[in-house]
């Protein structure tokens, strides 16, 4: 209860704040981290998923936190360098930190406070997100749970990130290993990156990270680590640990893998399906990529040349276009000819559409 009035006490602290705000710039897609769980004093990467909001790719973006502490305070209206996101892809931006290095408290004060509370805004902040958290998965239990692998998520995707817990002390053999390696494969061992104690490139790919007192952990995204060909569907990962020199090994392991929901494909098109010089085209695309936030058009009939723009987000971008007044005075026209890109300069559609004839 004290945590939850706590946080409270500093979203209210914000209010001044949104009054400054000239713009609103929506409210944050998602957030992830990698590694998926980690310690305070770990090395972590947050990302973060600006769809739907009015950042556009390759903005600079900032992270105004304020819980657990404020590094960047009394910089709201210029926000310091080391609050710069870096630019992932499409709407994605990250931050690597190190929590308690960042936050310049310890672990144990890190772990009681409210959490980490923050915007995401421009440079001056007269552009900002709404308030969000990130969310922190506490894996302490493991410590005691006398569970010998644990996976986080418990059913891993593909394309996102896992970590896989080691408890060495249920596995005899394994006391006085000097290191630990994770001996692996995708679907029952139909791809493999496997322990080769004699190939230096091996050992430090499946090193895992000693967390201390004989427990264990792998970080890794799927795809990235068994480098996977596009479209390859991931049913598990098996595996077993290796101390050392193959001096001892767990039992083979399993993990079944989540079922990954591919995003369905963009859908465009112009409507309606016949149309005039005295009518308005309308041209719609769903299901758009990320980071594709706006259609550009070239229409040419004749010797007259449209241009313009429509904006939207992920969902939706949809617009009409006058031909009415832009036609009226254009005589024998029988088709125009309409050039769609994306803000990406990718052609959305190239073709020439038939004029209905009219009196």
């Amino acid at each position: 209860m004290k945590k939850i009035l706590h946080t409270i006490l500093l979203v209210l602290m914000m209010v001044p704040n949104l009054i400054m705000a000239q713009q609103d710039a929506g409210t944050i897609s998602k957030t992830w981290s990698f590694p998926v769980v980690y310690k305070y004093n770990e090395e972590v990467t947050w990302y973060f998923d600006l769809t739907g909001t009015t950042f556009a790719p390759n903005d600079n973006v900032y992270l105004w936190i304020w819980s657990p502490s404020e590094p960047d305070a009394g910089h709201f209206d210029n926000s310091s360098e080391f609050a710069k996101l870096t630019f992932v892809e499409g709407m994605t931006w990250k931050m690597t930190l190190t929590p308690t290095t960042y936050f310049s408290m310890t672990q144990e004060a890190i772990a009681s406070s409210a959490g980490f509370w923050y915007r995401l805004k421009d440079k001056t902040g007269t552009k900002q997100t709404g308030v969000a958290q990130i969310a922190y998965t506490d894996f302490s239990s493991f410590y005691t749970a006398n569970e010998m692998i644990k996976s986080y998520p418990a059913q891993p995707v593909i394309n996102q990130g896992v970590s896989i817990l080691f408890n060495s002390n249920l596995v005899a053999g394994f006391q006085s290993a000097s290191e630990v390696h994770f001996h692996s494969g995708l679907n029952n061992w139909d791809v493999k990156v496997e322990y080769q104690a004699w190939i230096p490139e091996s050992v430090q790919k499946t090193k895992m990270k000693n967390l201390g007192n004989g427990f264990y952990k792998m970080d890794l995204v799927p795809s990235e680590y068994y480098a996977t060909v596009d479209g390859y569907v991931m049913e598990n990962i098996v595996f077993l640990m290796v101390a050392d020199n193959w001096a001892a090994t767990t039992p083979d392991q399993i993990i079944h893998a989540g079922e990954y929901v591919a995003p369905p494909p963009p859908d465009f098109r112009f409507f309606p399906l016949n149309i005039s010089k005295r009518d308005f085209l309308g041209i719609i695309r769903k299901n758009n990529e990320p980071g594709v936030t706006k259609l550009l058009y070239t229409i040419t009939a004749n010797s007259v040349i449209l241009n313009g723009e429509f904006t939207g987000g992920v969902s939706e971008i949809k617009g009409f276009v006058n031909l009415v007044t832009a036609l009226k005075d254009v005589p024998n026209v029988t088709e125009i000819h309409v050039l769609v890109k994306d803000n990406n300069n990718r052609t959305i559609s190239d073709t020439t559409i038939p004029l209905k004839t009219v009196d």
